[in-house]
């Protein structure tokens, strides 16, 4: 049996390399840099820092960036982070052309989002625009439509006013 890497607090890792999809490269191999799996930021520098990635095209690394918010913020916000970590990995299933997958984690991410009141301003993610986008994404896939990777750069909180 192969055993896992694991952290100092037996938590699994895998410190293999991976493409800029997040896909797994065999040992040795140059992949894109890594998110430290310990990564805390605060709600800002998060949220800038996954809209960087999701800039530059690499919705997974931005997933891993959210998901850190998630495991490591106060349980208040956990379902915020989650569904923004859902969207991102929505993305990346969508890059690596899984439509299927790419449609069960917009669904959720988009049910996530929408889970909290309209009057809830947590830092101004722009959630109704984010769920708006998904569901224009899960139009596109249901329709067969062919996404390109520029339709994949959204923003993830509201336009300074």
């Amino acid at each position: 049996m192969i055993s896992r890497d694991r952290d100092t607090a037996g938590r699994a890792r895998n410190d293999r390399p991976r493409d800029r999809l997040g896909r797994p490269l065999p040992p040795g191999s140059a992949g894109v840099a890594r998110i430290p799996d310990d990564l805390e930021l605060g709600p800002q520098q998060t949220l800038t820092f996954a809209q960087q990635l999701l800039d530059d095209g690499l919705a997974f690394n931005a997933h891993e960036v959210l998901e850190a918010a998630w495991k490591n913020g106060p349980v208040a916000e956990r379902m915020l982070w989650q569904g923004l970590a859902q969207y991102a990995v929505g993305l990346t299933h969508i890059q690596r052309g899984n439509a299927k997958g790419a449609g069960t984690l917009l669904r959720r991410a988009s049910e996530r989002l929408g889970s909290y009141p309209a009057n809830a301003q947590q830092h101004d993610v722009d959630r109704a625009g984010l769920i708006a986008h998904a569901r224009g994404l899960l139009d596109a896939l249901d329709a067969g439509d062919t996404i390109v990777e520029e339709r994949l750069r959204t923003r993830l909180c509201r336009a300074p006013t």
